[in-house]
């Protein structure tokens, strides 16, 4: 089963440790990730369902390459991290 992990950033906020999810793609993965901790979905994710400006989603050390298209297909063996992306100027 694929692995979800929020990084520390983003788990101050809200509690939700490493684990293991039931799902054959990112977006379905993310939602069971969502159902453990569901106040981490806000944080993660705007109203539409995109990934937020200032958050960044990694599967197996990739970024993701659409906030909006989250139908990334899954193998049981992947690692989903989710990391509070920053930003500067």
């Amino acid at each position: 089963m694929p692995t979800v992990e929020f990084a520390p950033a983003l788990t101050r906020h809200v509690a939700c440790p490493s684990q293991q999810v039931q799902a054959g793609t990112l977006r379905s993965a993310l939602d069971a990730a969502f159902a453990a901790a569901p106040a981490m979905r806000g944080y993660v994710l705007d109203e539409q369902g995109a990934v937020r400006k200032h958050v960044a989603v990694f599967v197996n050390a990739r970024m993701i390459a659409s906030r909006t298209s989250l139908d990334v297909a899954l193998a049981p063996a992947d690692k989903v991290v989710v990391i509070q992306a920053l930003t500067g100027g």
